[in-house]
């Protein structure tokens, strides 16, 4: 059994989805747990609510540097440290088009939220992680950012960026006692689908039926925790989860 008590941890974009199930699997195995999402307010406080441990809701875009601090401010000012996270929040509103048939203005909101809104929250945490000499960050890609797909050029991008940036921070951070791992899914039936394709629904579900099995938010949460559930002296640097039929 996974015993994170005592730990603190701030799972980004978890509202719904992977992140929701995160943090439910965190406040179970003892974590206190700050939920955070840019939006779904009701929702991200009900999340909260529901956990079993000392937990808060905290609205923050991660496309912004001054909520990004904010954010990590706040926790630190609940918790006095931060010792755990978890980078999942990301989307692919407007993909699953070819690059020119898409709207620029999507496509430099996927990179922004994706890459550079994990580079701003990474930023805002890392230096409290330096000062204790101790913590770990779970970043959360995809195996779009080991194979890409037709129609997936920007979300496949990210998720190339996420996999150097996750190496290049365990090199830098392995002797501050930082730990960073990457956890790698194909496709889950979570509510990603259905903001791609701005609440269409009947799309959604289209989409995910076309596939003979799928992930769920729990078996992608259950690879995050055991990335955490390790003696310090191990790193699970990648992940790589996938349905059954889904080779790559």
């Amino acid at each position: 059994m996974t015993d994170l008590t005592g730990r603190v941890a701030l799972v980004t974009g978890s509202s719904s989805g992977i992140g929701e199930a995160s943090a439910r699997h965190l406040a179970d195995a003892g974590a206190s747990v700050v939920v955070n999402s840019a939006s779904s307010v009701e929702a991200g406080e009900a999340v909260s609510r529901s956990l079993a441990t000392e937990s808060f809701y905290h609205q923050a875009d991660i496309s912004s540097k001054e909520q990004c601090q904010g954010m990590v401010d706040a926790v630190l000012e609940r918790f006095g440290r931060l010792d755990i996270l978890v980078n999942n929040a990301g989307h692919d509103a407007g993909g699953r088009r070819r690059l020119d048939l898409g709207e620029v203005e999507d496509w430099a909101d996927i990179i922004d939220t994706n890459v550079t809104g994990m580079v701003r929250v990474t930023h805002a945490v890392a230096p409290g992680m330096v000062a204790r000499r101790r913590g770990h960050i779970v970043n959360l890609g995809s195996i779009a950012g080991l194979r890409a797909y037709p129609g997936g050029p920007i979300y496949a991008a990210t998720k190339f960026a996420v996999r150097g940036l996750s190496d290049a921070l365990r090199m830098d951070y392995a002797e501050h006692g930082i730990r960073v791992s990457e956890v790698l899914p194909g496709t889950a039936r979570t509510e990603f689908a259905l903001r791609r394709w701005a609440g269409d629904a009947a799309r959604a579900d289209a989409f995910y039926d076309g596939y003979p099995d799928l992930l769920t938010a729990e078996d992608v949460a259950r690879c995050v925790i055991f990335a955490l559930d390790q003696p310090p002296e191990v790193t699970i640097a990648k992940i790589v989860v996938i349905p059954r039929s889904q080779a790559i």
